[in-house]
């Protein structure tokens, strides 16, 4: 039952306390009424009758005696209709692309509900991005939830415009795939950036687009990747569609909550960010994977940066406990011009080995896969034995990886913004790249499989 309280009994920046309130529940909507309109809040705090409220829009303006405030019983709902793909939207859910507000079939609970893990389905088969690096090595499958690990000033903007842009079905017709993108804390002219590669690009016909932006309130952010998982749980569950989340930036998500978190009193935890941080990232990562009777999946690509590079700061490091692998991006790369900057061997996928091989990619691509990281893994030895001792004091063998290493890094690694490889391109590629080091330095190829292939492409 909606209930309507008189005044307020403390205003704090963001914040609202409203004394005397009965069976309010946490996460509950609040009309704020003033004489000036009406402005939406969310209860985030219950201390016996005593219920604070953030309010989306501010509290400028707003008076202890001059205000009321209405318990709607409810918490946030989004609008969900198969037409909002192609839409964009605001942090909150609502439309800003000029085409009117969305005739909903239903409004479903921003917090989505726990899928329970005995009807989960294990990820099988893979989404094709286009990025040899990506698809040949740190395979994403459908289902999976692979962040990327950015730093401040590199092009992990670049990168999810790309995958957006170029994700595929595996083998199939797109007409069942689409893509929620989920911009948190962006500046507008980043924000114009996602919106124009898009469209120019036609890809926005498959995209739904959540744009908060670095000027809007942070409730609305903490509120933007919970309504983008909910329209991706809607197509995916309900319209059996296979979709594809891109988050950007977790880190001014976090940042928001903290904010948050300091403006309620609470107490910090590891650099200030609140305690239950963990448990609030896995209530959004948890919500991709595949269930059990259902055609659709959602898959996940939540991209943060680390501050100061730090792979073990909480962000990258509370996240990197519950998904399944992640891709780093390197600054060395980035500084050489090399793109997409991505550094192979801390990057991992662990589902992509029952995703991979015969009747999914190619036969050859586990053994190809296996091969580069080996074969990457030992350039990193001779380049710093070739500091010390000089390039001309290598052994032949040595030489040769070095060789490997910058073909690697120029052509396998770096690829065109805009160039598209397929998953044959991109093995083709690994075994012609292969084919530079001796037959007998390839241990991690069965050696059908090496017969079959090697120096061939």
């Amino acid at each position: 039952m909606a209930m309507e309280y008189l005044g307020l009994s403390d205003i704090n920046g963001p914040l609202v306390a409203i004394d005397g309130v009965e069976n309010a529940s946490y996460e509950e909507m609040v009309q704020i009424k003033t004489k000036d309109g009406v402005r939406t809040g969310r209860v985030i705090a219950l201390e016996g009758q005593r219920a604070v409220v953030q309010v989306f829009a501010g509290t400028n303006g707003l008076t202890l005696n001059g205000t009321s405030a209405r318990f709607t019983g409810e918490p946030m709902r989004l609008a969900l209709a198969p037409e909002i793909v192609g839409r964009i939207f605001n942090g909150a859910g609502e439309p800003i692309d000029g085409l009117g507000p969305v005739f909903a079939n239903r409004f479903d609970d921003i917090n989505g509900s726990a899928i329970n893990p005995v009807s989960r389905s294990y990820p099988r088969n893979y989404i094709r991005t286009g990025i040899s690096s990506i698809d040949t090595l740190i395979t994403l499958i459908r289902g999976q939830k692979l962040p990327i690990f950015s730093g401040s000033g590199m092009s992990h903007n670049k990168l999810a415009a790309q995958i957006v842009r170029q994700a595929k079905l595996s083998g199939e017709t797109s007409e069942n795939f689409g893509i929620v993108f989920c911009a948190m804390g962006v500046t507008k002219d980043v924000a114009e950036y996602f919106r124009r590669s898009f469209e120019e690009s036609g890809a926005l016909s498959r995209v739904t687009m959540f744009l908060n932006l670095s000027s809007d309130p942070i409730i609305e952010r903490i509120l933007t990747p919970r309504c983008a998982l909910t329209a991706a749980e809607y197509l995916a569950f309900e319209q059996n569609m296979h979709v594809l989340v891109v988050m950007t930036d977790m880190t001014s998500y976090a940042e928001a909550l903290r904010e948050l978190s300091s403006s309620k009193g609470e107490i910090p935890g590891r650099k200030g960010y609140p305690g239950y941080l963990y448990s609030d990232f896995a209530s959004l990562y948890e919500r991709a994977g595949v269930i059990v009777g259902r055609q659709g999946s959602v898959t996940q690509i939540p991209i943060l940066t680390m501050p100061n590079d730090d792979i073990t700061h909480p962000i990258p490091d509370l996240t990197g406990y519950i998904t399944e692998g992640q891709i780093v991006l390197d600054r060395y790369l980035d500084q050489q011009g090399i793109y997409p900057p991505i550094s192979v061997l801390p990057s991992l996928s662990r589902l992509m080995k029952d995703g991979i091989g015969a009747g999914f990619t190619r036969e050859d691509h586990a053994d190809v896969s296996n091969q580069l990281f080996a074969s990457y893994a030992k350039v990193s030895d001779a380049r710093g034995l070739a500091s010390v001792i000089g390039e001309e004091e290598l052994s032949r063998t040595d030489k040769l990886y070095l060789d490997f290493g910058d073909h690697f890094e120029r052509e396998f690694l770096g690829q065109g913004p805009n160039e598209d490889r397929t998953i044959d391109q991109s093995l083709d590629l690994g075994w012609r790249l292969l084919s530079i080091l001796p037959r007998e330095e390839l241990e991690r190829i069965d050696e059908k499989v090496l017969e079959k292939h090697y120096g061939k492409h």
